[in-house]
């Protein structure tokens, strides 16, 4: 019998998983979570899904678990995660092939200059400040970036945005959407005037639609709206 600890089994009870087979995982992340470890040494959910997954499944030794894609640390939503190394390899090519549709919702204060449009930019990464810089053309080790955006609700002040990736770089929906004059209610890394008193930002992975990598079947993951009184105005 596999014995866990009082904090493993808060930290797997807090898991939400939306989405689980034999070869995929798919969970709501919290803004405050971390999808790996990073400098801080906080727990990452990649360690915690893997404890779920040796508890639940009686798994002795080590267990297999791919990350397909991460989200920013304030960012909330889908985080998909690959249970075999079959599923992994073809995650990873359907990214590639961008085969794989995500869509975000960002909520804003400044109105958007157009309902929808298409963002086509170039960012650099900053690694040592860890930012992304906006360039409307190619310099040095710049990557192109595309996004589409549309409006899809205003409620009393505050402007709704779906995203959909095009690409997927670093920083890219907050980076492009901060250039164009719009920043991220609570990212003031990206220009907003304050951070929200937990440092999320209001960006959250809503959807993710994509053909299942072994059963075939169409997939459609959603992510229920955080809980708080911004957010609440949308539900």
């Amino acid at each position: 019998m596999i014995r866990n600890s009082t904090r493993e089994t808060t930290a797997i009870n807090n898991l939400n998983i939306i989405f689980e087979d034999n070869h995929l995982l798919a969970l709501n992340k919290r803004s405050s979570d971390i999808v790996q470890v990073d400098k801080t040494g906080d727990e990452s959910l990649e360690d915690i899904v893997k404890q779920y997954i040796k508890i639940k499944y009686e798994k002795p030794g080590n267990v297999f678990l791919g990350v397909t894609h991460r989200i920013d640390r304030p960012v909330s939503g889908i985080v998909l995660f690959a249970k075999t190394s079959k599923a992994l390899a073809r995650i990873n090519e359907m990214f590639q092939a961008k085969e794989i549709t995500k869509k975000y919702w960002a909520i804003i204060k400044t109105k958007p200059p157009n309902e929808s449009d298409r963002l086509s930019n170039y960012l650099k990464r900053n690694e040592a400040k860890n930012i992304t810089t906006v360039h409307t053309t190619e310099i040095k080790d710049s990557k192109l970036a595309i996004l589409d955006y549309k409006l899809i609700s205003i409620v009393d002040g505050y402007y709704l945005l779906e995203v959909t990736l095009i690409t997927g770089r670093h920083h890219q929906i907050r980076a492009q959407l901060s250039y164009m004059g719009c920043p991220i209610i609570g990212d003031n890394k990206y220009g907003y005037t304050r951070a929200n008193k937990d440092y999320s930002i209001h960006l959250h992975s809503r959807t993710m639609e994509f053909v299942h990598p072994v059963t075939k079947e169409q997939i459609i993951i959603k992510a229920e709206l955080p809980n708080d009184v911004i957010w609440n105005r949308f539900k």
